[in-house]
């Protein structure tokens, strides 16, 4: 029955949470220890200190994702939307994601048209757009390219972000959008991956009418689109909407 799948998922959740939550207590834990164990070595210390800091960060992250989660799976986004240029929160997205690129020396290509309206919940859209840009960055090679592009095909405004990384087997294109789950462990920990990013991402499309979907190949790179509903021409009808812009970081 439908109450039964929903106990399962509520249940396998919890599991999965328990499990992530322990991975980074546990680490902070094993480092106080090392802290106080080396309390006479300035060096030790330091270096211990730094690794609780990243752990910490992460178990942040974790807890921030798991909450924002959670709220998606019981909110009623478009009980109280409004219009939203799509065009504009992906500007915001990628300037939020400016930095991390910058450090691994990846150019972000901006492509898109504004008047790609939807209704919707604006800070929402931003983080889902911005979780697709961030993982492209954290799963490309240095000194690569990220494009972001916008643009409305038929009844739908699409945001896609294309990467020039390792690929994904097809085998896990679909799972990827599940909680926790990881194609690589060891390189999303290395990454400061949580595993719900993309989940997040799926949860807030759902929210918005739409959906995500992912097309890859091995070794030529990955492109994640949101297609979310054009709004209602009525709302977003906008004579003076200036060209497209094409732009890069």
């Amino acid at each position: 029955s439908e109450a039964r799948r929903i106990d399962e998922t509520r249940r396998d959740f919890l599991a999965n949470v328990s499990h992530e939550l322990k991975t980074p207590v546990g680490a902070i834990s094993l480092l106080a220890e090392a802290v106080a164990g080396a309390h006479d070595d300035p060096k030790a210390v330091k270096r211990f200190a730094k690794r609780m800091g990243r752990e910490a960060n992460r178990l942040s992250l974790l807890v921030r994702e798991i909450v924002e989660l959670s709220r998606l799976q019981v909110q009623d986004i478009l009980g109280d939307s409004s219009p939203v240029d799509l065009f504009d929160v992906a500007e915001e997205a990628v300037e939020l994601s400016r930095f991390a690129a910058e450090s691994k020396e990846i150019e972000i290509d901006f492509v898109g048209s504004p008047g790609c309206r939807v209704l919707g919940d604006r800070d929402l859209l931003v983080t889902a757009v911005r979780n697709l840009v961030d993982n492209a960055i954290a799963y490309s090679p240095r000194r690569t390219r990220v494009t972001v592009r916008t643009q409305v095909v038929d009844s739908l405004v699409e945001v896609a972000v294309t990467d020039q990384g390792q690929g994904i087997a097809p085998e896990n294109q679909q799972r990827i959008f599940e909680r926790f789950y990881r194609v690589d462990p060891a390189r999303s920990r290395a990454t400061g991956g949580t595993g719900l990013g993309l989940s997040i991402v799926k949860h807030i499309c759902a929210n918005h009418g739409g959906g995500v979907s992912v097309s890859s190949e091995l070794g030529a790179g990955s492109t994640f689109t949101m297609e979310l509903p054009v709004a209602p021409v009525e709302i977003t009808s906008d004579p003076h909407a200036p060209e497209a812009t094409n732009w890069q970081l």
